[in-house]
């Protein structure tokens, strides 16, 4: 099995604690709720949201994927880090076992933050990735990103 890393950060001018808890914490109630047409629902099949649970997202009908599901392995409000893990489902493929990603978010000085983020993909066997396939997923998780960051600057309120 190869690991394959890949780093992305991007900055927001909303505050790092309300990002973490929208994206984060409420990300099953929050995520469907904008992006219908691409998520019809996440849920918990394990646990209540702790270290451990597991998450399963459902696509709509005629997605090109059906679902996935993410094992939450680390969890620090504190500090506003989160690791998790793509355990299932068929967005994996034949040439990946799993995918581990890091969220760090940190306060910068324009009362914004910096959200660095990590992900690890372990291929199966000697499969090497190719850049286009990793730039996908990564431009789909930047349009989940920003569509929450849109929505918390809409709405000053929610999260605060």
């Amino acid at each position: 099995m190869g690991v394959t890393s890949y780093t992305q950060e991007f900055t927001s001018s909303v505050a790092p604690a309300r990002l973490f808890k929208a994206l984060v914490i409420d990300s099953h109630n929050l995520i469907p709720k904008l992006m219908p047409q691409s998520i019809k629902c996440i849920e918990f099949v394990h646990g209540d949201g702790g270290v451990g649970s597991i998450k399963q997202t459902t696509f709509p009908e005629g997605s090109h994927f059906k679902y996935l599901k993410h094992k939450l392995d680390e969890l620090d409000v504190e500090n506003l880090v989160c690791k998790y893990t793509l355990i299932e489902g068929d967005v994996l493929g034949d040439k990946l076992e799993s995918v581990a990603y890091e969220i760090k978010l940190e306060a910068c000085g324009n009362g914004g933050c910096v959200c660095k983020m990590t992900s690890k993909y372990h291929t199966k066997g000697g499969v090497e990735l190719k850049e286009e396939a990793i730039k996908e997923g990564k431009d789909k998780a930047m349009g989940m990103y920003k569509a929450v960051e849109d929505y918390l600057v809409a709405n000053p309120d929610a999260y605060a």
